[in-house]
């Protein structure tokens, strides 16, 4: 059985390390995607230098985005406290910036490299994608990325990131691709609006690729929408029509349900004379403020319950999907093989004997072909050896035709994944289940069968009891008391 490489090993035993102090039921589901890593690297699923463990984050990630001038650093530095993102009505930053816990209370300041480089970030070799829609830009992944460190403890256990506004043309393409990238990842995503600027005209990118593209997600949910420096509003005749064009806005892209929020920051807040003004918008504002800043705090619970899922959909994905098409694509390439194999036999035996009728090697039913004579003449083992080379030069000439056949099916295969990552798993399985050392007639794939079946039908059940403990862990219906996870100290060191 294939052994996953050193580095794997080395990657999930620092994972181990870390959930060691923050969530033991975690470091439980660690051992779950080990058992399942067999099972892949045994079915050519996973190459041994992956892991299904270190394809999601196990950080809590919380994205902030939107369009300029909306106040998302501004947000970010009064929830954490710390004046670490610069803000202002002008575009001040044109990158992505992965804000994480200090483990030396003091802030840096470091480049895209760091997360480019290290498998414990979520933008580990986020170059690679750059490049595929920016050939080279890859290389300027400190011009995308970089990464902040603040000694703020509401960070503890989990990752900030504030991203560029979209209203730059510039690295339009790439920064949408990261922006896609982080979507994906994320657990929640704060979407912001300017209320200085509600018309749709000002919000048109952000409508379209933030609010559009996520009402069919399955994980919806996750998306806050906030109309952020509401006090502008404060000296209009009619306060309440700046939110209500707002919402009609993301109405007209198919939002008409969801979180709205309206907060602004009391830093910077305008000047409210009307008290009873003031105090209904402060009110509103501390309580959007309060919700918002409360989800933050649940993402940790969220992840965990993310990871049981991603392990049990991993385990799932076997029986629902990759089997199902590999077994379909071994009976192609089968039929395929065997019809070739077939024809190219037809065609080899009529050439054969057209051949020999036209070189009057027959007399009746009889071959009297003067080189098969002489064969029979020869020694049974000069006879054995001519009939072996003739059967090792059919042997070869199948075994070509298996390879051309299984190119073809294989093209088949990378068009059923719905996902680059789904179609290499689904390839990896048919290649090694039709490579040279399988049976044509091995209708399985490698690896594939009831030992398989339930091995993985026991980490699916596994997941039920990870669930459950995790229940245990943040619910308390038996009003015991209950270990709170989401305030467990996760020190930098361990990222």
């Amino acid at each position: 059985m294939s052994k996953p490489d050193p580095l794997i090993v080395q990657r999930l035993s620092s994972l181990e390390s870390h959930l060691q102090d923050e969530n033991p039921v975690l470091l439980e589901v660690v051992k779950g995607f080990r058992d399942l890593d067999a099972v892949a690297y045994k079915m050519g699923v996973l190459s041994t230098r992956q892991s299904f463990a270190t394809m999601i984050p196990w950080w809590p990630l919380i994205s902030v985005l939107g369009t300029f001038s909306a106040g998302k650093s501004s947000f970010i530095n009064h929830y954490l406290g710390y004046e670490l993102q610069s803000s202002g009505n002008q575009a001040v930053d044109d990158r992505f910036t992965v804000i994480c816990h200090s483990k030396d209370g003091k802030v840096h300041t470091l480049p895209g490299l760091a997360l480019d480089a290290d498998p414990r970030f979520p933008f580990y070799q986020i170059s690679n994608e750059i490049d595929k829609v920016a050939q080279g830009e890859g290389k300027r992944i400190d011009t995308y990325l970089q990464l902040k460190t603040c000694p703020s403890d509401l960070l503890l256990g989990k990752i900030m990131i504030d991203s560029p506004g979209f209203d730059a043309d510039a690295q339009r393409t790439s920064t949408l691709r990261l922006t896609e990238h982080i979507v994906d990842l994320s657990d929640l995503v704060l979407v912001f609006f300017d209320a200085r600027h509600p018309e749709p005209g000002a919000m048109r990118d952000t409508l379209k690729h933030l609010v559009r593209e996520s009402l069919e997600r399955a994980d919806s949910s996750k998306f806050l929408y906030i109309l952020n420096q509401i006090d502008a509003a404060a000296r209009e005749d009619n306060p309440e029509e700046v939110f209500g064009a707002w919402q009609r806005a993301l109405a007209q892209e198919g939002l008409t349900a969801g979180r709205f929020y309206t907060i602004y920051n009391p830093k910077f807040a305008l000047q409210i004379e009307d008290n009873s003004l003031r105090e209904r918008f402060e009110r509103k504002r501390d309580i959007d403020l309060s919700e918002i800043h409360s989800r933050i705090q649940q993402v940790k619970i969220e992840r965990a319950y993310r990871i049981v899922g991603a392990l049990e959909a991993a385990a799932g994905d076997f029986s629902a999907r990759i089997v199902p098409v590999v077994t379909e694509a071994l009976a192609r390439w089968r039929k395929r093989v065997l019809i070739t194999d077939a024809v190219l036999l037809a065609i080899f035996l009529v050439t054969a004997l057209l051949f020999s009728v036209q070189n009057g090697w027959w007399v009746g039913f009889s071959f009297v072909a003067p080189w098969f004579i002489a064969l029979q003449q020869m020694s049974p083992i000069v006879g054995m050896l001519m009939t072996a080379l003739v059967f090792g030069a059919g042997a070869l000439i199948h075994f070509k035709v298996r390879d051309w056949v299984a190119l073809g099916v294989a093209r088949w295969v990378e068009a059923q994944g719905n996902s680059d990552e789904e179609s290499q798993r689904l390839l990896g399985a048919f290649t090694r289940s039709s490579s040279v050392w399988r049976s044509l007639f091995n209708t399985a794939p490698t690896g594939w069968g009831r030992r398989t079946q339930k091995r993985l039908d026991r980490i699916i059940a596994t997941t039920d009891s990870f669930v459950q403990k995790l229940n245990d862990s943040f619910a308390n219906p038996s009003g015991h008391q209950a270990t709170d996870f989401t305030d467990a100290n996760v020190t930098q060191e361990k990222l």
